[in-house]
């Protein structure tokens, strides 16, 4: 493998904590696709995970609860032909998931009050097209 696949930093995804399991793909395919394994399965124990910072991971387990089963992250992969290139697959995804997951929180925006300035020259506008459309009616022409 070309591990280790590191999330964000220095911070990775350490070989021993993950497990991987191999099953055959489904789909369309031919005498070779009944004999090999080739779809991939790797899971990480979220919970108990000793790799990410205790922030990173509280994090994690919030934002991605829909997606764990007892606080196992799984993520499948069977796109390819070769359970090698599966393999690259689901861990480079497990390590973006958790790299989104542990991001930090976006900056809160900070309101700000509309400039006198600009609401002035907004009312000026309205007003002068309203006084061009009211020029184009033909009311005044006797």
């Amino acid at each position: 493998m070309s591990g280790p696949w590191f999330i964000r930093g220095s911070v990775s995804l350490p070989e021993a904590e993950l497990s991987w399991r191999f099953t055959k793909s489904s789909g369309p395919g031919g005498q070779h696709v009944n004999t090999t394994d080739s779809a991939v399965e790797l899971r990480l124990d979220l919970a108990r995970t000793e790799s990410l910072p205790p922030v990173w991971q509280a994090r994690a387990l919030e934002r991605l609860s829909g997606r764990l089963t007892d606080g196992v992250l799984t993520v499948r992969a069977s796109e390819h032909r070769s359970q090698w290139r599966n393999r690259e697959t689901a861990a480079v995804r497990m390590a973006a998931l958790l790299a989104e997951a542990t991001a930090p929180p976006p900056r809160q925006r900070r309101k700000r009050k509309i400039p006198k300035g600009i609401n002035e020259r907004r009312l000026r506008e309205k007003k002068r097209r309203a006084d061009v459309k009211r020029g184009r009616s033909g009311r005044d022409w006797s």
